[in-house]
């Protein structure tokens, strides 16, 4: 039997960080949104009892510091099951991009290993047991639009967010979101209105929405790759509705209602930046 879940990517639509945590993590508020640029994961059983993982990217390690890995030795352990398993990982996400490849693949594995295994875990417990692999995993979890907070472990779904066209620019670089969270001064950082944001989702206004978004590592990001501002700047000339990195960066997205002036952003820098998404919200 195989079976196949998806792993869409996920972008901020707000972020901000309130202060470090005396367990050395950051306590955050964030709005999040699921878009249809995803990986693909490809489960089969297999007789042996062994974890399995393969990938189209030959980059990616399939051992012990793969999310994948980690999610299914995790499973597997906590329920002393004794039969392997083998995943291939289909990835489209670019990796270290803001866009959670990473923890969406981890929760992708934690919803079809509970699935071909019957194990009949709730959202709730795959989200707990995810946070050990990673903090966005259990939002990944659940996935689509969802207010998270502490350091990634309180999720509460929201209404989808408005429908709307996502053009995602990647530039060359990768960014480590643990070297930007050290240099997150919480004091100093402009703060965001969350609280405003949820209330503009909940009803379902978009103008209100994107007058709220907002990262609050955008800056600390940018100061090191200006190519961020750069973007933004771009995106904003061609039309887009409204522009902002995600998570920890690089990605810079851009939100648009109107297909045509969508595809006029996504041409103005598709020779900009080699990895260009136009896709859909979810």
């Amino acid at each position: 039997m195989e079976l196949i879940e998806k792993a869409p990517a996920k972008i901020n639509l707000g972020l901000d960080v309130l202060y470090k945590r005396p367990d050395e993590y950051h306590e955050l508020e964030m709005v999040m949104s699921s878009v249809d640029l995803a990986d693909h994961l490809f489960f089969e059983e297999i007789p042996e009892d062994r974890i399995i993982v393969e990938t189209n990217k030959a980059f990616l390690p399939v051992d012990q510091r793969n999310n994948v890995y980690q999610a299914a030795t995790l499973l597997k352990n906590k329920y002393h099951i004794k039969k392997g398993v083998k995943i291939f990982v289909k990835k489209n996400i670019p990796v270290a991009a803001g866009l959670g490849g990473g923890s969406t693949d981890c929760a992708a594995a934690l919803r079809g290993i509970n699935q071909l295994w019957n194990l009949g875990c709730s959202l709730e417990e795959l989200a707990e047991i995810g946070l050990e692999v990673g903090t966005d995993v259990p939002y990944c979890v659940y996935g689509n639009t969802a207010f998270v907070g502490g350091k990634g472990e309180v999720v509460q779904v929201l209404p989808s967010m408005p429908q709307c066209w996502v053009i995602l620019v990647k530039p060359k670089m990768s960014v480590s979101t643990r070297t930007v969270f050290k240099e997150v001064d919480a004091q100093k950082i402009q703060h965001q209105n969350i609280p405003r944001l949820v209330e503009a989702i909940q009803q379902q206004d978009y103008h209100t929405m994107i007058q709220y978004m907002g990262n609050s590592l955008e800056d600390v990001t940018g100061k090191r790759h200006p190519i961020i501002h750069q973007i933004k700047e771009r995106m904003l000339k061609y039309g887009a509705d409204a522009a902002l990195m995600s998570g920890s960066g690089p990605t810079v997205f851009a939100l648009c209602q109107h297909y045509s002036r969508a595809q006029r952003v996504y041409n103005g820098l598709k020779g900009f930046c080699d990895e260009v998404y136009l896709v859909r919200t979810l």
